[in-house]
């Protein structure tokens, strides 16, 4: 297969593979000993691959697809030897992710027929959501671009806070009110705000409280509902960050969220921290919505662009 043929940049691979360190340890770990001892790929070999996937947290039916397309190349090919479990791994994963409907993005130019690009950035708290807000507007600024970010998490003083921070910090403006009032109408002076300011984006968080769907999926339409107010058919996009440490705790969360709303993209933060980065791999084939960033360390450059070949060879890459 030529799926690796790709050549990436030598900065972001070395980031990715050090920001994975940790599932890759645990998973080659646990792999070492499945085939130690053993020549070819068996059964037993299998069913130890198999619970060693779910064990990090690629989840089960993403698995057993996994297992499934591993036993048909067995059968082909009747001998397949466990030094090329690993390269196994790799096409078979990398071909199933292939077949998703995932967005093959290569930047993060903004469309030119849309201004201001509108963002909605939705998520629990906790899962790293205004840092990803904050990483994305310094990338915009540093691009030329004139950010604009709305403090719609209007239940949580710190939420409020932490925007300002790194609005201050990265030298954008920051619409806001005061605690407790309705995130619709910050989400409409934002917009207002970023028309007058002739703004290039607009990023908006919104709050983070886990409560139960119908009210969630109220509050986040009526948000939708105020801002067209001022803009038709925004936002142009809606963005889930997700905690990949967290890992079936963030397939619970997606599920809640893509049942609310009509989630665009995908965020899934905190890997560099974890063991559980095969939470990305699941979630990439399960939902039908493009991973579109991953977070390898908590540096401005350490937001990436999702790219499944990359991640692919990353995690499988037994260095």
């Amino acid at each position: 297969m030529s799926f690796f043929k790709k050549i990436f940049s030598k900065e972001k691979k070395d980031k990715l593979d050090e920001g994975l360190k940790k599932s890759k340890s645990d998973f080659f770990g646990k792999l070492s000993k499945a085939v130690a001892g053993k020549s070819k790929v068996d059964e037993s070999v299998l069913d130890d691959l198999e619970e060693i996937l779910v064990s990090s947290d690629v989840g089960i039916t993403t698995t057993i697809k996994i297992i499934n397309r591993i036993e048909a190349r067995v059968a082909k090919n009747k001998y397949l030897g466990t030094d090329e479990l690993n390269l196994i791994l790799r096409e078979e994963i990398a071909g199933l992710l292939s077949e998703s409907e995932n967005g093959e993005l290569e930047s993060l130019e903004l469309p030119e027929s849309k201004k201001p690009y509108v963002i909605m950035v939705v998520g629990v708290n906790g899962v790293g959501k205004t840092t990803t807000i904050g990483k994305l507007a310094k990338h915009y600024k540093l691009k030329g671009k004139k950010v604009v970010l709305g403090a719609g998490d209007t239940f949580r003083a710190a939420a409020v806070e932490q925007l300002q921070i790194w609005a201050d910090r990265v030298g954008v403006p920051i619409v806001k009110q005061k605690m407790g009032s309705d995130p619709a109408s910050v989400a409409f002076d934002t917009v207002q705000s970023a028309i007058k300011q002739n703004a290039d984006i607009v990023i908006l968080d919104t709050a983070g409280r886990l409560h139960n769907k119908v009210n969630l999926m109220n509050e986040l339409i009526k948000i939708k509902r105020v801002m067209q107010k001022v803009i038709p058919n925004i936002p142009d996009e809606v963005l889930l960050v997700l905690d990949g440490s967290t890992g079936q705790n963030a397939f619970e969360q997606a599920k809640q969220f893509t049942a609310a709303t009509q989630v665009t993209a995908l965020a899934i933060t905190k890997l560099d921290g974890t063991a559980k980065g095969g939470v990305v791999i699941g979630i990439s084939d399960q939902f039908k919505i493009p991973v579109k960033y991953i977070g390898v360390g908590e540096g401005i450059d350490d937001l990436q662009i999702f790219n499944k070949y990359e991640f692919v060879d990353s995690f499988f890459s037994n260095k």
